[in-house]
């Protein structure tokens, strides 16, 4: 099927997708979504980051980190340093690298569906992507199904935000988490001019709470925070619920941006907060404000062998690797989100479903209403 002419953003060319409630664009190259603008007729809400460089001329640098944008799927998930038997991949892999073949649009009623694939070099396999606006939802539906594969696969999205430049004004929560823990090693050196704030390896039950490296604690429920530091932390979902949130409220803004997933499918979340951390190429510490809500299965972001291999996470019964089944096509559903809120909304304590959609509950009591469809998520 011949493509539609690409509409060059930010560097990058793109396929442009749009509703009456969002406008968004899906890189050709690593099939990277966004920027996305949710409410584009009206408060032209759009909270996804666009690195710093990318219209300028990079080199040496994987294209994933030349495109990084907005949201991308990532297969295998991670730094993927060491190779997985024989097969080597780029960091996150490479539906995060590649170029993706446009396989069509549809417009069906209410939903317009843009449909992406790619076949695997390094395993056999092939991903086919599907991004879905619809009509009166200010959100953005992403479905990979994963064909013809075989064996363990560590993958998700890597959702990144951007936040203002004032101090805590994003409001973070999450659904209940069972493990919290910070990365459990260095995640950025001095000598290789990269800082990190959280103290390696320790465990936490609460987001307001995380001690770090130079004593006493943070709190990680408040952004931007920490200016000068890059620092990584895993929370594993609970399961019990139909569906398991991340959610920033941004309470000047009146909006808040969530996402929503299976955690059968999606075990964790990956907290990435990128404030000016890392001063060497391409970073040069201009990478700030930024905040990544991953959504994976995986062992933190290091990689497909070491999330197959045993570790302390999938030691202690927490799966970090999806098992690929050539008969059994595997599909991995994920929901952005955003909404209006009300003066006095503060942080997201509860998403619910309810009358067709969520409603959102702030701790302070407050209510807003999202049109999403939750059935998207195990359909």
């Amino acid at each position: 099927m011949k493509s539609p002419k690409l509409i060059v953003v930010a560097g990058q060319p793109s396929h442009r997708l749009a509703s009456s409630d969002v406008e968004l664009y899906v890189t050709r190259l690593g099939g990277h979504v966004g920027p996305i603008v949710f409410d584009p007729k009206g408060a032209k809400f759009s909270p996804m980051a666009v690195a710093p460089w990318a219209e300028e001329e990079t080199r040496d640098i994987p294209p994933m980190l030349k495109v990084l944008r907005g949201d991308w799927f990532c297969m295998p998930f991670g730094g993927n340093e060491k190779a997985y038997r024989k097969e080597k991949y780029q960091p996150h892999g490479e539906t995060a690298n590649r170029a993706w073949t446009f396989k069509g649009t549809q417009r069906e009623k209410d939903r317009t569906t843009l449909k992406l694939s790619m076949d695997f070099q390094a395993r056999a396999g092939r991903v086919e992507k599907r991004v879905m606006l619809v009509d009166g939802h200010r959100a953005v539906y992403q479905r990979h199904t994963l064909t013809g594969f075989s064996g363990p696969m560590n993958l998700g999205h890597h959702a990144v935000l951007k936040l203002p430049d004032e101090p805590e004004c994003g409001l973070i929560s999450t659904s209940p988490f069972v493990w919290g823990q910070a990365f459990p090693g260095q995640f950025e050196s001095p000598a290789a001019k990269g800082y990190s704030a959280l103290l390696s390896g320790t465990r936490f039950d609460t987001l307001a709470r995380v001690p770090m490296i130079c004593g006493g604690t943070t709190d990680l429920s408040r952004y931007p925070a920490r200016r000068g530091f890059e620092d990584l932390a895993m929370l594993v979902s609970a399961t019990k619920a139909p569906f398991a949130w991340t959610a920033v409220s941004f309470p000047k803004q009146k909006q808040v941006w969530f996402a929503l997933k299976d955690p059968r499918v999606l075990r964790s979340t990956l907290m990435w907060f990128s404030n000016g951390g890392r001063h060497y190429a391409p970073w040069n510490g201009r990478h700030v404000n930024v905040l990544g809500l991953e959504e994976v299965t995986s062992y933190f972001h290091t990689g497909l062998a070491e999330s197959a291999a045993e570790n302390p996470l999938s030691m202690s019964g927490h799966a970090t690797v999806l098992q690929l089944d050539p008969k059994t096509p595997t599909q991995v559903n994920y929901i952005m989100a955003a909404a209006p809120i009300p003066r006095g909304f503060d942080r997201v304590k509860t998403i619910d479903q309810e009358n067709g959609g969520v409603v959102l509950t702030s701790d302070s009591g407050k209510r807003a209403i999202a049109h999403v469809d939750l059935s998207f998520l195990t359909g």
